[in-house]
């Protein structure tokens, strides 16, 4: 664990650094290959809006209209389910937390099917974000009210809880996607969101996340003290002032928030949330002050990581993006529960 304030800096930057570095490689990445002095001219006169002779129209539209808003929207999305995940085991003091464990992201792919089963998503490009919203934030309703009893949540319950409702959302997405099949348009969008993705993602999916998270991430740095109180448990927590009830209540909002419009736009995407702030958790301390930026781009590099093995060594493939991220992150969530179970013992 790196203990002192400049070390544990250092390593923020050196996050944000592999951040830059990986999302360029993202960029370069694709079926056209494009050099990285074209790219990075491209780049500048995006900002510069004056495009050199030489560049091809084709060139720029590939990299502005297609590469571009797929690595912002992994950066968003993978820093969305990371921060969530690090919300959820912070307060509820448990490293088994997370988004997928505890139903939250099932319950956002469950809002985002109804609305593509139902055709709402074709009045709005916001029927997806917002049903899948609602879907969250009653999967974790439902799962705090049963764990909670006189303002105390057992964790084993919780998790056990998440376990069921997921297993609950899988089974109603299940159905609907069975009741679809006699129209394959229907179904092959529902298929898609369960699997989770990047592909034919462009701006206006950007449009949708980019709000949620920034201000979600903007909100979560005035709670990092309050975060680390919880850690202590709730009883010391309340005795230097903390309201831990609304305290809850407004962390579970924000990150209901934040998952919804991830998973409404890359689908189900599974176990960043589990995984990174573990392991950066480890490295850095149980500090929020030094986890919240961390996870920021630990997130955001997972998920751009994650597409690039795709891109990589199953080009051409259909793979989706959330069987790497289940892949991965699965035997991580046996190993935290081997761990635990050694350590009870």
């Amino acid at each position: 664990m790196l203990n002192s304030p400049l070390t544990k800096q250092l390593f923020i930057g050196l996050l944000a650094a592999l951040f830059l570095v990986l999302a360029l490689l993202a960029i370069l990445q694709g079926p056209v290959d494009l050099k990285i002095n074209t790219v990075i001219e491209i780049l500048n006169a995006q900002l510069a809006n004056n495009l050199p002779e030489h560049i091809m129209k084709w060139q720029q539209s590939i990299i502005v209209d297609v590469r571009l808003p797929r690595v912002i929207i992994a950066m968003f999305a993978g820093a969305s389910l990371a921060l969530c995940g690090l919300i959820m085991q912070g307060m509820f003091r448990n490293p088994l937390a997370s988004p997928s464990v505890l139903g939250v992201s099932s319950g956002a792919s469950l809002g985002a099917v109804i609305a593509i089963y139902f055709g709402f998503s074709l009045f709005s490009a916001w029927a997806i974000p917002l049903f899948a919203f609602i879907g969250a934030g009653i999967s974790l309703s439902i799962v705090y009210r049963i764990a909670s009893n006189q303002g105390q949540t057992n964790i084993a319950t919780l998790l056990l809880a998440g376990v069921a409702i997921s297993a609950l959302n899988v089974a109603a997405i299940s159905l609907l996607l069975g009741l679809s099949l006699s129209n394959w348009d229907v179904a092959r969008m529902i298929i898609y969101w369960t699997m989770g993705g990047l592909d034919g993602r462009t701006w206006d999916h950007v449009f949708i996340i980019l709000p949620i998270i920034c201000s979600g991430f903007i909100l979560l740095l005035f709670y990092n003290k309050s975060l680390d109180l919880l850690l202590l448990g709730e009883q010391h927590a309340l005795s230097v002032g903390v309201d831990v009830k609304r305290t809850r209540r407004n962390l579970l909002i924000i990150s209901t928030a934040m998952v919804g419009a991830s998973v409404s736009v890359v689908g189900g995407i599974g176990f960043i949330g589990l995984v990174v702030p573990h392991i950066l958790r480890l490295i850095l301390g149980p500090s929020h002050r030094y986890l919240l930026p961390a996870c920021l781009f630990g997130g955001a590099i997972t998920l751009i990581s994650a597409d690039l093995f795709l891109s990589l060594f199953f080009k051409g493939s259909a793979i989706p993006l959330g069987v790497i991220t289940a892949g991965l992150g699965a035997p991580f969530f046996l190993f935290l529960l081997i761990k635990q179970r050694v350590e009870i013992n």
